[in-house]
């Protein structure tokens, strides 16, 4: 059993690889890449703190105050425990181990799991969608092309987004159920 389960995660690891460098070989247009960095930086940080600082400008009274310090805190809580995990797990990034993936963007360390990006895109999408569910036309796309621009970029493999994905819907439904909204 063991031996074929073996096989089986071998053969996984071949297909992610190979899906992994298909994606980040598009990097070459300078158009898509200039794309994937700037979804890529617009979701480090900048995007998440105007969207809590809009909060005030999105709904009215004591609400906004609620929500801009709901989301603050799930992200601080989401950043500790997915540096934890991250520093635990200690997976490589692609470009480290597969020199046939390039790095088109400075990686801030040399472990990929989960994707960070992703789980706060991911995290801020459910929040928003749950709050203000008129931003989601706008919303959306940008959390897919974060999500997409980190394997894009080399940083990530896929199943480092689908982790950083589920960890970030589930970081929101916890704040959501904590706060009586969910």
């Amino acid at each position: 059993m063991k031996i074929r389960s073996t096989a089986v995660f071998e053969r996984l690891d071949l297909l992610e690889w190979q899906l992994c460098q298909w994606m980040a070989g598009f990097s070459i247009h300078r158009r898509w890449l200039a794309s994937l960095r700037l979804a890529s930086r617009a979701g480090d940080w900048p995007l998440w703190v105007v969207l809590i600082a809009a909060q005030p400008l999105i709904h009215e009274g004591s609400a906004a105050w609620r929500l801009m310090l709901q989301y603050s805190v799930t992200a601080l809580v989401a950043i500790v425990f997915y540096r934890l995990v991250k520093t635990r797990l200690c997976r490589e990034r692609p470009f480290i181990t597969f020199q046939t993936i390039a790095c088109n963007e400075p990686a801030r360390d040399r472990y990929s799991f989960p994707s960070g990006h992703t789980m706060h895109a991911v995290m801020f999408l459910a929040l928003t969608l749950t709050h203000s569910a008129w931003l989601a036309p706008w919303l959306l796309p940008i959390v897919i092309l974060i999500a997409i621009s980190r394997v894009g970029l080399g940083l990530h493999y896929i199943s480092d987004v689908v982790a950083g994905g589920f960890i970030g819907y589930a970081f929101a439904l916890a704040s959501l159920g904590l706060t009586g909204q969910g």
